[in-house]
């Protein structure tokens, strides 16, 4: 008969289960015997013997709002409580970051405890409504507080995904928590902190759901963020709004010229666009240019055939150009994209004073803007080379004036 081993149980002190009501009364009790004083209160935590693996939740009310709160809601329960909640601070940074602090040194010694402080938030945050405008406040500051300080892995869909029920989103309340939030976080961040927070919240592209329906328009973020005096946060989103605009019209113009449509059309479709988005001018040349120029299909030895190519385009979509180089500003605007492109491009480097006469010859370029180019061009990438290129262009150019 084979022996088996004995394993011998070692005996632990084993608590009586507590109630979440008595684990909440004995954390309330430890606030008051301290007077508040969270560094107190912190060192007495670490020395009891509470289960907080068990009433995690229930720590986490009683941090924010003094004792525990009925279920579903933000009542008070029955019990003790604690006049040095988070809800009882004052609505100002200095008086709400000891407790973000005093979160922090928990978390660092029971990191577990993080999971229970995202209940506990996305709870609140989900019932914005039945918190006092001031206390919405005191928690935007402390969510603003925690992300500064980085508050052990606290993860900002916890904080963004809740807000977005639409009653909350209705009546105004969102948009001033996550008002108060921002202006928070940017005592302390930069505008690219914020960014990567909204990002990691799945939120960037998505600011405009923060707003009532009455208000969900880039005119209405504008007018909301500057008149709180977050100008940088309104230039950003215009600046991001602006970027996908000419990405559309990009990819609008890149369909039209690859299936060769009537160039008619094409012109129309971009001054649609152009008074739609009111896109500057500049800009419309520079895409234009690299459209077109993104159509030609290109050999990978034949310099003959890639020199043909390029004219051959230029020809081809003239008209287009002609339309929007409007002025010898554009013109030479236009004039700087070809010589960045011939510059960056190897294969197009010799190519820069046939584009230059082929768009002469076609009314693209005028003569003072070539020669202005040729005179005191600013952009030096290739300056050199380039000038040296179209010297016989140019003199040309001088002698017909002189004929003339």
């Amino acid at each position: 008969m084979c022996s088996g081993t004995r394993i011998k149980t070692r005996k632990r002190n084993i608590a009586a289960p507590l109630d979440p009501a008595a684990f909440a009364d004995a954390v309330v009790q430890i606030y008051l015997d301290n007077a508040g004083d969270l560094e107190l209160v912190a060192k007495n935590l670490e020395s009891s013997d509470l289960n907080f693996s068990r009433y995690g939740d229930t720590f986490f009310e009683v941090v924010f709002t003094g004792g525990r709160t009925q279920p579903g809601t933000i009542k008070p329960d029955e019990g003790e409580r604690h006049p040095y909640s988070v809800i009882e601070c004052e609505a100002k940074r200095e008086a709400i970051l000891p407790s973000v602090i005093y979160i922090q040194k928990i978390l660092r010694r029971r990191p577990f405890l993080i999971k229970n402080l995202e209940n506990v938030m996305r709870r609140f945050l989900q019932s914005l409504e039945l918190f006092e405008d001031n206390e919405r406040k005191k928690l935007a500051i402390f969510t603003a507080l925690a992300f500064s300080q980085k508050l052990s892995g606290l993860p900002p869909e916890t904080v963004f995904q809740p807000l977005l029920k639409d009653n909350l989103v209705v009546k105004g309340l969102v948009l001033s928590f996550i008002t108060d939030f921002f202006k928070e976080y940017l005592v302390d961040n930069s505008l690219d902190d914020l960014i990567s927070i909204l990002k990691r919240g799945k939120m960037e592209d998505n600011l405009l759901d923060f707003f009532p329906s009455a208000k969900r328009s880039p005119e209405g973020f504008s007018e909301h963020f500057t008149k709180e005096g977050l100008v940088p946060l309104v230039e950003y989103n215009e600046k991001k709004i602006f970027e996908v605009k000419l990405k559309e019209m990009k990819s609008a113009l890149t369909t039209q010229i690859a299936e060769e449509s009537d160039i008619s059309e094409v012109i129309e479709n971009v001054k649609q666009r152009v008074k739609d988005a009111k896109l500057p001018d500049i800009e419309v040349v520079r895409i234009l240019w690299d459209v077109i120029m993104d159509a030609v299909q290109w050999s990978g030895k034949n310099q003959q055939q890639n020199a043909n190519s390029a004219l051959r385009q230029v020809k081809t979509w003239a008209k287009l150009l002609n339309s929007f180089c409007s002025s010898g500003k554009l013109e030479l605007e236009l004039m700087y994209k070809v010589q960045m492109q011939c510059y960056e491009d190897a294969k197009l480097m010799k190519l820069f004073p046939e584009i230059v006469k082929s768009l002469y010859d076609q009314d693209v370029l005028a003569e003072d803007t070539i020669l202005y180019w040729f005179r005191k061009g600013a952009n030096p990438k290739g300056r050199q080379t380039f000038v040296k290129a179209l010297e016989p262009f140019v003199n040309w150019l001088e002698e017909a004036e002189e004929e003339e």
